[in-house]
Parts: C-alpha cells; structure tokens; sequence
C-alpha cells in the first residue's frame, strides 16, 4: 500500500500562514490535496503538521475532507514522518510538501511505478547521481513538482542513525547522503522546465501561483502539460519569481549545521 503523507504547517519563516493563504475563496492546501487524491498510485493520504497550537487551523480545515491528520514535532521532520509511518503502519512512503498546490499527479504516478517496478529503496525527482554523489537537481521538472518515495525500513534506518540538523529537518537527505546503504533511484523529465519556480515560499512565488489557478477553470486537475503549454503563452510570468533561488532552504540548513558544528567545537 502507498501513502502520501503531506507535510503541512503554519510557521513557515519566510511566508508565515502560507499554506492557508487563498485564492478562488480556498486555502492553497485545498489544491494540493485535490492535486495528490488524483494520483491512481496512491492508497491512503495523512497531512502531517505539527503539535503547536498555531497548526489547529490545518487540523481543523483536513477534518472536512476526512483525511487523517498527525501531529508531532514542528523541526525535527523526519521524526515526524518516522513516528506518523509507524503509527499507521505504513509500508511505503510517498512524500509530499504543502508548498506544492500544483503537484501533477502523473508525475506522483510515474514515480511510486519506478519505484515499485525497479524495487528501490527510495526514489525521487528531485536528485541526481553525480559522480557516484547524489545531489539535490531539478531533474528537468520545474520547482514545485517534488516527489520522493521510499520504504519504511529506509525512514526508519534514517531516523536512527540521522544526526545533522539538517538531515532530521529534510526527513531523506541521510538517505540520499548513504548510497551503500540503500537502493537510490531518481526520475528525470524529458526535457527540461527547471527554469520554472511553483512552489510557495516568497510572495512572489504566491503571486504566480495565483495567476495560474486563476486562468484555469474552477474544479480543473493540473499536470505539467497543461502548465507548460500556460507558460509558452505568457512566458514574460515567470520573470515574477524567477529571482528566488531554486534551493534556498537546504542551502540554509547547511549553514546552520556549520553554526552549531562551531559552537559544539567552541
């Protein structure tokens, strides 16, 4: 069975309340949940947010479509995942974040069928192996259209034995960071649309997102063909948020490993 677990919270740094912001009177989680309920590889979906009083929101909004909610740490994502996994005795993991709304679900497909077909440890769309090293890489698809999956005992191996702060807040980089031990698989587009940024971190990046839900009729299922043939229309868009970094957030919790690397040496 594969389980999409979203990770979802409100205390976002750098766009506070983001996933709740809306646009045609609904909350941008609204678009990424309808996006993943239309995979045909996924069996059961849970929206993992955290225990802080802040989230209640989130709870609160998931109650109407019936989904399963966990809550656990708000830093420490990976135990998150590990302790939501375990709890509802997950086998396979396919993971989702909440800045996503227009996740294609064709493309959550391709990847749990790569995954399955070529028995992988863990597999995604947004790493590469380069020389033997697998780096974090757009893989041709544009930001915003992440997907990794992996098996339990992987998440488990991770949480046991993952201890950079940046490896518990990015739930897989141990994973990736540890190829001998584990079958690592990634899938790459044909061709290459990594100059396009939907994913929510910036206003900026709201403010494209919203243009594009906008110009679709209400209720419409998004996939990468439909987005891109948008794009080719109004090309001039995606200089709105064409300025953001692709892997800002990474790149910060790499330094942050540094800082407290220094202080413990100190």
């Amino acid at each position: 069975m594969n389980t999409a677990i979203i990770q979802a919270r409100m205390g976002s740094t750098r766009l506070p309340g983001k996933i709740m912001m809306s646009v045609k009177d609904k909350p941008l989680l609204h678009y990424v949940i309808n996006q993943v309920l239309q995979s045909k590889t996924i069996d059961k979906l849970i929206i993992a947010t955290t225990n802080l009083p802040q989230d209640d929101e989130i709870v609160k909004f998931v109650d109407l479509y019936g989904i399963k909610v966990f809550r656990g740490s708000e830093e420490d994502v990976l135990d998150r995942y590990f302790h939501c996994a375990k709890e509802f005795k997950l086998d396979v993991i396919v993971r989702i974040t909440s800045d996503c709304p227009l996740i294609d679900p064709e493309i959550i497909d391709k990847c749990v069928k790569k995954f399955e077909n070529e028995n992988f440890d863990y597999l995604s769309n947004v790493n590469k192996n380069i020389d033997g090293k697998w780096v974090y890489n757009p893989c041709g698809f544009p930001s915003g259209f992440a997907v990794e999956v992996f098996t339990f005992n992987a998440l488990e191996n991770a949480w046991k034995n993952a201890k950079k702060l940046s490896d518990r807040e990015h739930v897989t980089q141990y994973i990736l960071d540890n190829p001998k031990k584990f079958k690592i698989g990634g899938l790459e587009n044909q061709e290459n649309f990594s100059d396009l940024r939907l994913t929510l971190d910036h206003q900026v990046d709201f403010d494209l997102i919203k243009l594009v839900i906008e110009n679709f009729p209400d209720g419409e299922i998004y996939n990468l063909k439909k987005i891109i043939s948008f794009f080719d229309d109004n090309s001039h868009l995606k200089l709105i948020n064409s300025h953001i970094q692709f892997d800002a957030g990474y790149l910060k919790s790499l330094e942050e490993d540094k800082f407290t690397e220094k202080n413990h040496s100190d």
